[in-house]
């Protein structure tokens, strides 16, 4: 009897250690980009070129949704439990057609959908979302490149690559993703900064 006994705390003991490992699962938190929206766009008389922006690319490890850091210029690492809510790069197409339906250069901006009504084509890449903790302190860095097609002539008419360093101010995880979210925005304006349009291009917009 006094063996059965024994058994059954034991058991009982296993237990309520199992519900307590249970009760500390830890699940992943979800992080989303806030950009402002861009101004509204300055009135440009005769504008009638139609612009489609393609989703932008991302090198693979971007796709995973894991929050992004390098330890060392050579090595990537993932957040286990933060991950990104939305594709980054979803956000960064969303936000390239608001900045140029804010430029004013275009009659309209549209997400690309292989139709031929469309004069211009905007594909671009983001290249780094990440966090950076090497060269002293804890920083990110956003890197986006785009270009603009004329579907007429097939020629490149204008591109641009910015590469951006922001400073994390705060030493959590939400800390990190404010700074992406502050600097992925300084990227894109100056990404577009002056914004393609027919003083920067090197075929007529518009005709």
């Amino acid at each position: 009897m006094k063996r059965r006994k024994v058994i059954a705390c034991g058991v009982f003991m296993i237990l309520i250690t199992s519900l307590g490992c249970v009760g500390k699962v830890r699940y992943p938190s979800y992080y989303a980009l806030n950009l402002p929206a861009p101004p509204d766009p300055p009135k440009h008389e005769g504008v009638r070129a139609v612009v489609a922006v393609r989703e932008f690319r991302s090198p693979g490890y971007l796709k995973q949704g894991a929050l992004v850091y390098r330890p060392t210029p050579e090595q990537i690492g993932f957040y286990n439990y933060h991950h990104w809510a939305v594709d980054p790069r979803e956000l960064v197409t969303n936000a390239v057609e608001a900045h140029l339906r804010a430029s004013g250069m275009f009659s309209q901006v549209r997400t690309y959908d292989g139709h031929s009504d469309t004069d211009y084509v905007i594909t671009g890449r983001l290249e780094r979302l990440e966090e950076i903790d090497y060269e002293g302190g804890v920083k990110v860095a956003v890197e986006i490149s785009a270009q603009m097609t004329s579907i007429a002539s097939g020629v490149t008419v204008w591109s641009n690559q910015v590469t951006e360093i922001g400073p994390v101010e705060g030493r959590n995880v939400p800390a990190v993703v404010t700074a992406m979210n502050q600097t992925l925005d300084v990227a894109i304006g100056k990404l577009f900064n002056p914004p393609p349009g027919p003083a920067t291009t090197t075929a007529p917009l518009g005709n």
